[in-house]
């Protein structure tokens, strides 16, 4: 349930940002959207270094203590984590406001400026949000968020229409780059306004928080603030050092990218923002809209594996990961196919200019596997680091990003794939983190995946869904030529078809609708148009079919001999 919560919540903050990408992109146009993609990423990289794992790192470490009944030395933890981002959150606002030149280059260093305040206030709101997430709950990060992306959308697109406004009569750089220093405006307007909103709740309910810990153990024995810095550092480390290989990979690409079309094909900084910005600000962010299922799994799920880890529980723990992995995969691969069948008519829709439409729909169609591919890295990656492997992700991350550099590289110097040699590398990353976790989590629990109803009916429905969907889009468009009736209309008969055919295969079980909000109901109304049947109940009507089909042969044999008798008679 709390999954769910954080999962809807990462859903209307990725469409939230896509809508707001689209007026915005159309106001700063592809350059501009190159050169605040290249200050984004390396703002991303220093946020997760400074603060971005805080929040994870801090549920797992404060709920395993909760979980034993150590309740002081876990708001000692919380009070730690709050000192360690205020001096590491500082000190990578400093560097980066001064090491800006060295870190992008040409337009998009003012950008990256402009996202100091926000590295700073970042890391108190991780801690705010990873204080809520040991505690289970997830309402008010998913609330936070939501809020952060509604003023982050206001502003980014009110403030660069200003610049632009006031930068009327420049030429068309120093234009592109005042709208992408107005974008990044917004993005800091929407973390204060989440941090505000999170700290009003925790002093609201602070009483209520406290009574939910519970008395606690009556010997805990209160660790120094020395000891506190050392299980943060050992534990915050890791998923740091994780974290940043794992996205430090799209930074990377960019560089490379950048250099080799510069120094070896000759193109100007201007084209190579534009086709980058069409690459990483198009068809990526259309992609990434349903990776935020598996973030907010993985956000749920580390605190509960960790508690059940804490206590011994194995097999509670198991149990946990199998259902997390499936719920994923039951929407992360739709969502994978059903962007390949339809990338032209949703890129069309978020980004509709004409010049780059051809490629950010061929780009997004070359990239969708990798929504699969993340998702199940991103929840390993959390499971992983859940049972105290918190090392285990790092050296996955590593040996897959050195594979993906050596391949991107010789496929932009020997190739002309351009574009697509970033796709090919993103695939690449994204599958060797997949395998390299998934062994590394049956390696430490003896945990094996159900196969049949997590990955074959997804697939086998998804399929379909994709090839009725595509089908559906083309004729609508030809009869009434909307791209938005058609693409709305295929897409309510591909949920409608890949629910169907779900639950027909057993792809959902009575069980674990039950386990949902209304779930109750929802079982009955799949039971009246039987849609869902009960195991036993499908048994015997399977069995009952297969001894009439029986009966019926064997009356047709004996037909066939009796006929056979009187003719030879």
């Amino acid at each position: 349930m709390q999954a769910g919560i954080l999962a809807v919540a990462g859903i209307i903050v990725r469409i939230i940002g896509i809508l707001y990408r689209a007026p915005l992109t159309q106001i700063i146009g592809d350059e501009g959207n190159g050169y605040y993609t290249h200050a984004y990423n390396i703002y991303t990289i220093i946020l997760l270094i400074s603060s971005y794992s805080i929040p994870s790192a801090m549920s797992k470490v404060v709920s395993g203590y909760l979980a034993v009944g150590e309740n002081k030395n876990a708001m000692r933890i919380v009070q730690c984590s709050l000192y360690y981002v205020l001096v590491v959150g500082g000190l990578a606002s400093v560097l980066t406001y001064f090491a800006a030149p060295f870190l992008v280059e040409g337009s998009s260093v003012p950008v990256l400026r402009i996202f100091v305040p926000t590295i700073f206030l970042s890391g108190i709101l991780g801690v705010s949000r990873g204080f809520f997430q040991s505690f289970k709950t997830m309402l008010p990060t998913s609330i936070s968020q939501i809020l952060e992306q509604i003023l982050n959308a206001v502003v980014s697109i009110g403030a660069a229409w200003l610049l632009i406004h006031f930068a009327t009569g420049s030429d068309a750089t120093t234009v592109a780059m005042r709208g992408a220093m107005g974008s990044a405006l917004g993005t800091g307007s929407g973390v204060l306004l989440a941090l505000i909103f999170t700290t009003t709740i925790f002093f609201r309910h602070r009483s209520e928080i406290v009574e939910a810990m519970g008395p606690g153990k009556a010997d805990e024995r209160l660790m120094s603030m020395k000891e506190c810095f050392s299980v943060i550092l050992h534990v915050v480390t890791p998923f740091i050092l994780s974290t940043f290989i794992y996205n430090f990979s799209t930074s990377l690409n960019q560089t490379i990218y950048s250099k080799v079309m510069k120094h070896m094909y000759r193109l100007s900084a201007s084209q190579i923002a534009i086709n980058y910005g069409i690459f990483a600000g198009k068809a990526v962010v259309i992609a990434n809209i349903p990776i935020a299922i598996s973030s907010a799994m993985s956000s749920a799920v580390i605190p509960s594996i960790s508690g059940s880890f804490a206590r011994g529980d194995k097999e509670k723990a198991k149990q946990q990961i199998a259902t997390a992995v499936k719920v994923t995969m039951m929407i992360s691969i739709p969502c994978a196919i059903g962007l390949t069948a339809l990338a032209e008519p949703v890129t069309r829709l978020l980004f509709p200019q004409k010049m780059s439409l051809q490629l950010a729909s061929d780009l997004l169609r070359s990239i969708c596997v990798t929504v699969v591919f993340y998702a199940l890295s991103t929840l390993t990656n959390a499971v992983l680091q859940a049972i105290g492997k918190v090392n285990t992700p790092v050296r996955h991350a590593a040996a897959a990003l050195v594979v993906q550099t050596i391949v991107l590289v010789v496929l932009l110097v020997f190739t002309n794939l351009g574009l697509y040699s970033l796709s090919i590398a993103m695939i690449l990353y994204s599958l060797l983190m997949c395998i390299l976790n998934q062994i590394a989590v049956r390696r430490s629990l003896g945990y094996r995946q159900e196969i049949y109803r997590t990955f074959v009916v997804p697939i086998y429905a998804a399929l379909l869904m994709g090839t009725f969907a595509h089908a559906a889009y083309r004729v609508v468009y030809d009869l009434v030529g909307s791209n938005i009736l058609a693409l709305f209309f295929a897409i309510a008969i591909g949920v409608g078809i890949y629910a169907i055919l779900v639950l027909r295969r057993g792809g959902i079980t009575e069980e674990e609708l039950l386990a949902v909000p209304k779930g109750d109901k929802v079982v009955r109304v799949l039971k009246k148009t039987k849609l869902l049947q009960d195991p036993r109940q499908k048994w015997e009507e399977n069995k009952k079919k297969f001894q009439e089909k029986a009966e019926k042969q064997m009356k047709k044999m004996r037909e066939k001999q009796e006929k056979q008798r009187k003719k030879k008679d």
